[in-house]
């Protein structure tokens, strides 16, 4: 060969470009539940179409309102009376006083009536549609959210985050993980007494900055607060958003099997703790070791986080020490509104918004640079307004559809005439399951229990265990799905959701370990 064609040769060695392997990219939150919402979409062109008959009450006519599945309505008089004299009613097994005391306020599905309809098939259009209609039901919970993000824009820009920052991390040099185990033990707690479930997005903007810059990552963020707090909801004891009003539409008390639940929450806090303490000590021993280290860098800009010997940082002074009083009283406020004043999210806006606006006079500084402030505030968590919105039309697909209670029909049908223990073990299966149909806790207590507890006597078990099964059941579900309130943690916390399904999902296998186990063991001691 000659040189001049071993030269090419080498040429054409050394320019040719490598080549690249493809690297899987995460759809983003938005993408998924574009792709869910399309293939409810699907479902309801194949899965049948039906209905039970709900029931409801009129506190303005103080009346029973009956919905058959075929859309015709009548009336009764909100009395025992006349509620145990109706042929559709009377083997309901729920107390009519819950009714008539606001402990159950939504439609109750009826047992023994579901009849199946012409069906109701959606199209590409109502994609699109459920999109914009779920927004709107959602708007409660997203104006909540966007005067959230406005309080944080000023209290971000007084610079007290950080100079409060930097004197916490210097007090709690050598005690890190004492604020990790104080925050999820208030978050077990808040979830099983009251249902700390979406309220606690209002936590993360002023406890991600304090964990970041103790040293841990997003994943521990997530872990103390969503994943703390599910642990609670998921063992509710006395939460009348799941436990109460299941047991009432379920017709049994709610302090039946009680014992059983304060057990379970015990555990399931020493675990969901002890979990927490393994991974943040890994991580602190070794940073890459952490789910999240590709996206360090990201999460601590998007959090403000600086080095705390930054000489940008502001004096912690007595008008910043004011700000952040004023910022962490406004989480005190709403979460006694929530549970002695029955507060919503309309409630919690208005006191966040308060908030808010005596802090633009603290900050100082001229009214242009607050505004803006307070509108880029809100404008950072749109996606994350969006979400929640995205996700509710989700359901609205499937309820439009029909096919909701046709796979409630269903479930019911599968587990009829099973062995106690293996029953008990498919009820929890099957609330599972429905957790990704109807991820509230309230809505799928009022749309199965009434259909599912009654399935308990055919057995001879006690009702209140069908009651833990549905709690737990649908809570393992909730931790991973993306219709619930996951998509919009994530969303707000930019993390992928690979990366939390790697941290969460050893989670998901205890409940439905140990969560079977006490199921099985409460079939075989008859309680």
């Amino acid at each position: 060969m000659s040189a001049e064609a071993t030269a090419a040769t080498a040429t054409a060695t050394v320019e040719a470009p490598p080549k690249k392997k493809k690297k899987f990219s995460v759809p983003t939150a938005f993408t998924i539940l574009f792709v869910i919402t399309i293939l409810a979409v699907i479902a309801t062109w194949f899965i049948p179409a039906g209905a039970y008959s709900k029931l409801a009450y009129l506190p303005e006519s103080s009346e029973f309102q009956i919905t058959e599945p075929s859309g015709d309505v009548r009336t009764i008089p909100a009395t025992e009376e006349a509620f145990r004299a109706d042929p559709e009613l009377a083997d309901m097994k729920v107390d009519v006083n819950k009714f008539l005391d606001g402990s159950i306020t939504k439609p109750v599905s009826v047992p023994g009536t579901y009849e199946e309809l012409p069906q109701q098939p959606k199209g590409l259009f109502d994609v699109t549609k459920a999109m914009v209609n779920g927004t709107i039901n959602g708007v409660d919970i997203m104006v909540f959210i966007l005067v959230l993000g406005g309080l944080i824009g000023v209290v971000n820009a007084s610079g007290a985050f950080e100079s409060g920052l930097v004197a916490l991390t210097k007090k709690t040099k050598g005690r890190e993980f004492a604020l990790v185990f104080l925050v999820s033990i208030l978050m077990v707690l808040g979830g099983t007494t009251c249902g700390l479930e979406e309220e606690a997005v209002a936590f993360y903007p002023i406890l991600v900055p304090i964990f970041l810059a103790l040293g841990y990552d997003s994943i521990v963020c997530v872990g103390a607060i969503f994943l703390a707090g599910s642990m609670g909801t998921t063992f509710s004891t006395i939460n009348p958003f799941s436990v109460v009003i299941a047991s009432n539409a379920a017709g049994v008390a709610w302090t039946d099997g009680i014992e059983w639940r304060v057990v379970g929450c015990v555990v399931g806090a020493i675990v969901v703790v002890s979990y927490l303490f393994w991974y943040c000590k890994k991580i602190k021993k070794n940073p890459e070791a952490s789910y999240t280290y590709e996206d360090r860098e990201h999460f601590a800009k998007l959090f403000s986080v600086h080095d705390s010997n930054s000489s940008t940082i502001p004096a912690f002074d007595w008008r910043r020490k004011l700000i952040l009083v004023l910022f962490v009283s406004a989480f005190i406020i709403m979460i006694y509104g929530v549970v002695n004043l029955h507060w919503w999210f309309p409630q919690m806006a208005a006191s966040f918004l308060f908030i808010a606006i005596i802090c633009i006079f603290l900050t100082g500084l001229d009214e242009k640079t607050v505004v803006d402030s307070f509108i880029n505030g809100a404008s950072s968590l749109v996606g994350v307004s969006l979400i929640i919105g995205l996700a509710r039309g989700v359901n609205l697909i499937m309820e439009e559809g029909f096919i909701s209670d046709t796979l409630l029909y269903w479930a019911s049908n599968a587990v009829q005439g099973m062995e106690g223990a293996v029953f008990i073990i498919m009820m929890m299966v099957i609330f599972f399951l429905l957790g990704f149909i109807v991820p509230s806790s309230s809505g799928l207590a009022v749309l199965a229990m009434p259909i599912l507890a009654p399935l308990a006597d055919t057995v001879g078990i006690d009702r209140s265990i069908i009651v833990s099964a549905y709690n737990w059941g649908q809570y393992a579900m909730l931790y991973l799905a993306p219709t619930g309130l996951v998509m919009a943690t994530l969303t707000m916390l930019d993390m992928k959701y690979t990366h939390w399904l790697k941290f969460v999902l050893p989670m998901v296998g205890f409940l439905f370990v140990f969560g079977g186990a006490l199921l099985v063991i409460q079939v075989m001691v008859g309680a």
